[in-house]
């Protein structure tokens, strides 16, 4: 690896390391009956109200139309996703130190792994909850509607528009991953070493 992918994956590493104190995904919920909005953030343990009540606002509201409450002790991917982010980061810095070429594609083939799951589990988590309804007791009933907020983007959802992006977290992942993609571009196009050296 040339020392300026060695940099880049150990910056991508620190720039990862924003995720835990940083949220990493956003929903928020714009109607006219609140226009100041309500919203959601997912954390890297745990889920919360931008505002101290938004997380309780919107859980009453799931209750009108039989919709589980969001409750983050019941989310189980919470209790491990810290020691999975932990580990990438910990692997990260250990690529950059050892710089090997095959080291280093093998540590993004896990990387790309671990986002594109923790993507698909985002997307399932949605589905279950709006597709999952207690259509018994729900007491706003509309045959055949779902409630699944969109993964990334707007969506109407009766007179509420959802909108959900990556947060500060999420976005610093982002960009990690750009200077992660960069790092393996230059080891990719670097011309061949000699017998014997380190790539």
């Amino acid at each position: 690896m040339p020392k300026s992918a060695r940099i880049f994956v150990a910056v991508a590493a620190l720039l990862m390391s924003a995720g835990f104190a940083l949220p990493l995904w956003r929903v928020d919920l714009i109607a006219p009956q609140y226009p100041e909005g309500l919203g959601m953030l997912i954390r890297v343990n745990t889920v919360e109200g931008v505002k101290e009540q938004d997380l309780n606002s919107i859980n009453n509201l799931n209750h009108y139309i039989g919709m589980k409450r969001i409750e983050p002790d019941a989310i189980p991917e919470l209790k491990y996703m810290t020691a999975v982010l932990g580990a990438l980061i910990g692997t990260a810095l250990l690529v950059a130190a050892i710089g090997n070429r095959k080291v280093l594609y093998g540590w993004c083939v896990a990387f790309s792994g671990v986002l594109l799951a923790g993507l698909y589990d985002y997307w399932k988590w949605g589905y279950e909850y709006g597709h999952d309804l207690d259509t018994v007791n729900a007491i706003i009933k509309i045959p055949d509607m779902t409630y699944q907020p969109p993964l990334i983007g707007s969506k109407q959802l009766l007179n509420f528009t959802a909108t959900s992006w990556p947060a500060s977290g999420g976005w610093a992942l982002v960009i990690a991953t750009a200077l992660v993609a960069v790092a393996v571009w230059q080891s990719v196009r670097r011309t061949p070493v000699s017998p014997g050296r380190v790539a």
